[in-house]
């Protein structure tokens, strides 16, 4: 079969993103811990090829099991089981029956009926369920500082499959896989809440918009004001926090976003103009910029204010207690731009095409007007 050139390029990229990386992406090895197996439910996405790197760096087992649709060319010597989250979809979880794992990591549950039927059937041979769920999963986020016994968000009908027009379910969904995994394992679970994931390997590019616009240099549009808070956690401190505590068999619910201490958009976009010797000179726009231009969409960013206000500020001392722990974001922007200047051409160009922001030199000059 001939073999698919630009999956044998992303390949390779993230091979040599793995190695480069290794050192800094997995912490040392805790003393004493013995090798674990460890059974990952999708694992060829964004945070899923950290987490193997993660724990293939201390030594443990990996097991993979998916639909097999991507990622084909990633880790050749690993165990792969090829199934569907949906028991009543083509073999279901069937290759999961009567197999053993010391930890699983669901990296891929989003309908609670899927969650139920993995975690039920796993329940009597695994010791350890960690569920990457989401902020989303909070009922609101107009609330500054909210820890993991916020409220969640519900849904009028939790039998709906479907995410809905605008995602509206996606945040209730992953309330209710949450439940799902604690009723079948109760105090066996850890739930994970990753606000913004960045990072190498991130298909998203949505944090990639401000270092590929600030390494263009000139005047640079920016949303709000300098002090609006932000929070984002690079891919590989949130996966190597994840083997930490598959390792350490720490159970609970935490909030998986960062920096420790908080950081603001001034930050984000200082920091990155001084990584790159940039001379991008900023304009912050505020919040009203968008009467005029409805349709210009800053990633990352929100308002601080009003139903956001709370967005990137959840409380994260219970996950610092737990081990998290943060690389210096200047890092993840380096080798961001490391990975995406190694993508495909038409990739890049796909990217490229929505940089600036629509309006962005319109905006700016309205910025400006005294």
């Amino acid at each position: 079969m001939k073999k698919n050139p630009i999956i044998c390029i992303l390949a390779a990229i993230f091979a040599m993103l793995l190695v480069a990386n290794a050192a800094v992406a997995a912490p040392e090895k805790a003393a004493e811990v013995a090798p674990l197996k460890i059974l990952i439910l999708g694992g060829t996405g964004f945070i899923g090829p950290w987490e193997v790197e993660a724990a293939l760096a201390h030594g443990h087992e990996v097991t993979l099991f998916n639909r097999g649709k991507s990622g084909k060319g990633l880790f050749p010597d690993l165990e792969k089981l090829k199934g569907d989250r949906d028991p009543d979809k083509d073999t279901g979880l069937s290759a999961l029956e009567g197999r053993k794992f010391d930890v699983v990591i669901d990296n891929s549950g989003y309908y609670p009926r899927h969650v139920k039927a993995s975690a039920e059937l796993l329940a009597p041979n695994v010791g350890h369920y960690i569920y990457i769920s989401s902020v989303s999963a909070y009922a609101s986020t107009a609330v500054e500082g909210q820890d993991e016994t916020a409220a969640l968000a519900t849904m009028e009908d939790p039998t709906v499959e479907e995410m809905g027009a605008g995602w509206e379910n996606y945040g209730p969904l992953k309330a209710l896989c949450e439940q799902a995994a604690l009723a079948a394992m109760p105090g066996r679970v850890t739930i994970v809440r990753p606000g913004y994931i960045v990072g190498p390997g991130d298909h998203t590019h949505r944090f990639t918009y401000w270092p590929l616009r600030i390494r263009e240099g000139g005047e640079v549009a920016v949303p709000g004001g300098p002090d609006d808070p932000i929070q984002v956690i690079d891919a590989r401190d949130l996966t190597r926090w994840i083997i930490h505590m598959a390792e350490q068999n720490i159970t609970g619910v935490f909030n998986g976003c960062g920096p420790e201490g908080g950081m603001t958009m001034a930050e984000v976009v200082e920091t990155t103009r001084a990584a790159l010797g940039s001379d991008a000179k900023f304009t912050w726009l505020g919040t009203a910029y968008d009467e005029a231009h409805p349709d210009a969409y800053f990633p990352i960013w929100t308002p601080y204010e009003g139903d956001y206000k709370g967005f990137h500020t959840f409380d994260i001392s219970n996950s610092v207690q737990a081990g998290l722990t943060f690389r210096p974001l200047q890092e993840t922007v380096v080798d961001l731009l490391a990975q995406f200047d190694s993508l495909p051409a038409e990739k890049i160009t796909e990217v490229m095409a929505g940089i600036p922001v629509a309006g962005e030199a319109e905006m700016v000059a309205a910025a400006k007007k005294p």
